[in-house]
């Protein structure tokens, strides 16, 4: 009975120090929540329409 109590015990103490000193949890959501910056170029309208106005000039070399 007294190893069961320690036990319990033991682990108690164990969980109540990770949750003191355990990972912040607040700013790990704020980080979830934030925006991403600029997209990638690739997802950026404003770069694939300049990309396909260049590729419609016509007298240019277009590769």
């Amino acid at each position: 009975m007294l190893y069961a109590l320690a036990a319990i015990g033991a682990v108690t103490l164990i969980v109540l120090l990770w949750k003191g000193f355990g990972p912040v949890r607040e700013a790990l959501e704020r980080r979830e929540d934030e925006q991403p910056g600029r997209p990638a170029p690739d997802d950026d309208p404003e770069f694939l329409r300049r990309i396909a106005e260049q590729q419609n000039k016509p007298g240019e070399d277009n590769r």
